[in-house]
């Protein structure tokens, strides 16, 4: 059976790129009816964090990467790896060294080869206290990485010193853990980042090691599939510093995990047609680790924006009310965007007018983060833009005739969107403008932006003593 294993290291937000590869593992495993296995790697006790341990599992799951085992944690296995090394050690593949990265240094300041030099690898360094092992790396000869991805990789022996493997404090490192945890786990393929492609020969080399070690049982070496680079729009590698590339930070904008999730799939693999949105079923059944991309894969947030909006318009009607709850009904919600505050009151809000408006918002809004500013004037008395204020109303004395004149046809329209529509329409025409012209001092009079969901469907829903009141308001201000 197929086993493979996400294995993060919780130093910081979830990042896409950890996102993806996590996607990646869980439709192979899917596809092909084999495992999946979480296996957390917090051995780096100076960097990692207990609430980063938890969010890499809060954010699989809010995207539904359900994991069949684990979370396994690499710290909980120390044992495992010291007993690994010392197999190593006896075998003569390891051996120990007490030279100081100053003393390194100074030898190989002159060497044509960069690196440490071998030093220590004859002169018969006891073990003690503040003594390192390093792996006797093979002086002839190379390491082949077969990937599914990129094909045969061939890494040649003289291109790698000889690595340390558990530091003199007795900490075993990331080469030598991941072989063992990947040994006793019976991970059948590593799926993983582009970027930990240098190391894997590393994890080879002790693979192979550790199978010749007297009372270690041989396990045959997974098959390796390394991802392409996600790239900014500078085809640069994404940055955690310059890119916004938190998982946790997209679920607080009110992007929905079906949209990132078939955002993602799309980052390095194609499904058989040409669809951009495609569903997590057809995701399964269609992916395979052979089609994926060896090509860096450019992270567009823009594109990522119109995938979620089309699956938010293609919520129904009680799906999206539900989605949107946490930015609109917060005080009643599970969860909340963090830092967000509505700007309107329990008391303010009405539910019954939230659903008569939520249809009008779906086909307006890309993320679930726009709804609060959108919504807000019905519920509460809307502040003008001053900008557009200053622009549409102050400067420009046919908005204020245009106000006034829709004031009074208005006052006796009937109150439908269509009779709405013709009598902004026709009083536009007598000014000269067009119906967006038209529309606009009336939009801001009433909304206070230039922008929001359908005019004359928001007008009939507020009524007709509120758009009055609020169009009259607007007026005296603007001659004020």
């Amino acid at each position: 059976m197929n086993r493979v294993r996400f294995a993060p290291s919780p130093t910081g937000f979830f990042h896409v790129g950890s996102a993806r590869t996590s996607l990646f593992n869980w439709l192979f495993a899917r596809h092909t009816g084999g495992t999946f296995v979480l296996r957390i790697e917090d051995t780096d006790a100076e960097r990692n964090r207990e609430e980063w341990k938890a969010g890499i599992i809060s954010a699989m799951a809010w995207l539904g990467l359900d994991y069949d085992e684990g979370p396994f944690y690499q710290s909980d296995l120390l044992a495992e790896h010291t007993a690994a090394a010392e197999a190593l050690l006896g075998a003569g593949h390891l051996y120990a060294c007490d030279c100081t990265r100053e003393a390194i240094d100074a030898r190989i300041a002159t060497n044509a080869k960069p690196g440490y030099d071998g030093f220590c690898r004859d002169r018969g360094v006891e073990r003690a206290p503040g003594v390192a092992l390093r792996f006797r790396v093979p002086d002839e000869g190379v390491t082949v990485v077969d990937d599914v991805i990129r094909g045969a990789i061939t890494f040649p022996h003289d291109a790698y010193e000889d690595f340390i493997v558990v530091k003199g404090n007795g900490v075993v490192l990331y080469p030598l853990a991941n072989a063992v945890d990947d040994r006793s786990m019976n991970i059948s393929h590593i799926i993983r980042g582009e970027d930990l492609l240098p190391t894997t020969p590393k994890q080879i080399m002790m693979w192979h090691a550790l199978n010749e070690c007297a009372g270690v049982t041989p396990v045959n070496l997974p098959r390796y599939a390394h991802l392409p680079l996600l790239v900014n729009e500078s085809r640069k590698k994404l940055s955690k510093r310059k890119d916004p590339v938190s998982v946790e930070q997209y679920r607080n904008d009110g992007f929905l995990p079906e949209a990132i999730v078939s955002y993602l799939s799309l980052l390095g693999w194609s499904p058989r047609g040409d669809e951009e949105i495609i569903s997590r079923e057809a995701l399964v059944e269609q992916f395979r680790l052979e089609d994926v991309s060896d090509s860096p894969a450019f992270f567009d947030l823009k594109k990522m924006t119109h995938v979620n909006g089309e699956f938010v318009r293609a919520l129904s009607p009680e799906e999206f009310l539900e989605a949107a709850a946490p930015w609109v009904t917060p005080w009643a919600s599970n969860w909340r965007p963090d830092d967000r505050v509505v700007p309107w009151s329990e008391d303010d809000f009405d539910d019954e007018l939230w659903r008569q408006v939520a249809p009008l918002v779906q086909t307006r809004v890309a993320t679930m983060g726009e709804i609060p500013d959108m919504i807000a004037f019905f519920f509460v008395e809307p502040a003008l833009d001053d900008v557009a204020f200053a622009k549409v109303l102050r400067a420009d004395p046919l908005g204020r005739v245009m106000l006034a004149s829709a004031i009074e046809r208005l006052a006796e329209v009937a109150w439908t969107v269509d009779d709405l529509h013709a009598a902004i329409l026709e009083t536009g025409d007598a000014l000269g403008w067009k119906l967006r012209q038209a529309q606009a001092p009336v939009r801001l009079a009433v909304t206070g932006a230039l922008v929001g969901p359908p005019l004359f469907e928001s007008l009939v829903i507020l009524g007709r003593d509120v758009v009055l009141a609020r169009l009259g308001s607007a007026l005296t201000a603007a001659l004020s």
